[in-house]
């Protein structure tokens, strides 16, 4: 279909038919060899459950709030098992809508399913997340972490970053993430530059590399060429893997082959809008990239992806592992 399209970006036969065909076919060829489309994928049968990046608090673009950073994600990975992890995840969810309610704020949820409260500054969305995770019987740093999606492009202008109100210069965002981490158990971070600052990216990545994930998502898109740009530029440590920004699962298997083969880790992610389509939970396991994305624990276009992941470790019984924090490749 490539071949047939003949364009750079898949614009004469357009990305989302390139890419529905090329499900269809995955799912024909997966059914007639009598398997399920994660078993098919992966010969070795060598299956991994992934840690859930699991946004519970939405904000920039993808919530009319006053919060910068687009989403606020616990990643519950100190459980033996995907479905403890998973529990955990809902019941920090649940007692973060009993935290919020009590303190007046808004339980609305945004495009992911996570909660859009009304906040004053970044660091109070963290706090009323850490309250969550304490009020759940959980503990912070051991059982749960923090990964954050800056969506750093929605808020740069002028060679300028605007967190908080203020507006921060390259060296200045670069503290402003170098304490975030120093604070609370964030191990990764999602664009947190934007997306054409291939320089900023490589320092970032000398600075904080080694003790925190720095994803790119706006800055790869998916895309081999410039995934290899970063490579080549030492830019970040990990790529977002979007089956619906590349277009066909070809490519996103040679996107994955491109990271693993240069110590990229790799996290199979939903977009913005969704369908009950729950391929990605399949691509997750049979990549065994040991994370996933999907959004939070409410709405069904979210809930599919963790409902079909919880269906595989039920049929992969004893031989079901849990990644915990093993493919995020800067935690020791």
């Amino acid at each position: 279909m490539l071949n047939l399209d003949g364009t750079y970006n898949k614009s004469k036969l357009g990305a989302n038919t390139i890419l529905a065909c090329s499900i269809t076919f995955l799912k024909c060829l997966a059914k007639n060899n009598c398997q399920e489309i994660y078993q098919f994928l992966n010969k070795n049968e060598d299956f991994m459950l992934p840690a859930p990046l699991m946004n519970i608090i939405n904000g920039g673009a993808h919530a009319n709030n006053g919060l910068d950073i687009q989403e606020f994600m616990i990643v519950p990975a100190g459980f033996d098992s995907f479905s403890e992890s998973l529990r955990a995840g809902v019941e920090i969810f649940h007692n973060l809508k009993e935290l919020l309610n009590k303190n007046s704020h808004s339980t609305a949820v945004g495009d992911e399913g996570g909660f859009a409260p009304d906040l004053k500054s970044n660091e109070e969305a963290l706090s009323f997340i850490s309250e969550a995770v304490s009020n759940a019987g959980y503990k912070l740093g051991s059982e749960v972490f923090f990964a954050l999606d800056v969506a750093a492009t929605e808020i740069y202008n002028n060679k300028k970053y605007r967190i908080d109100k203020k507006d921060l210069n390259i060296e200045e965002i670069s503290i402003y993430y170098q304490k975030l981490i120093d604070k609370y158990p964030i191990i990764s971070i999602e664009d947190p530059l934007d997306e054409d600052d291939w320089d900023g990216w490589a320092m970032l990545t000398n600075l904080i590399g080694d003790k925190v994930q720095l994803v790119g998502d706006d800055l790869f898109v998916t895309n081999n060429s410039r995934l290899q740009t970063g490579i080549d530029k030492s830019a970040g440590n990990s790529i977002l893997i979007k089956i619906n920004q590349i277009g066909s699962i070809s490519e996103t298997l040679q996107a994955i082959d491109l990271a693993k083969k240069n110590n990229y880790s790799y996290i199979i992610s939903h977009r913005s809008g969704e369908t009950e389509d729950a391929i990605i939970a399949d691509i997750s396991v049979a990549t065994n990239s040991g994370q996933i994305k999907t959004g939070s624990c409410s709405r069904t276009d979210r809930t599919a992806k963790y409902n079909q992941l919880l269906r595989i470790e039920d049929s992969l019984g004893k031989k079901a592992k849990f990644a915990k924090l093993k493919t995020f490749n800067t935690i020791a």
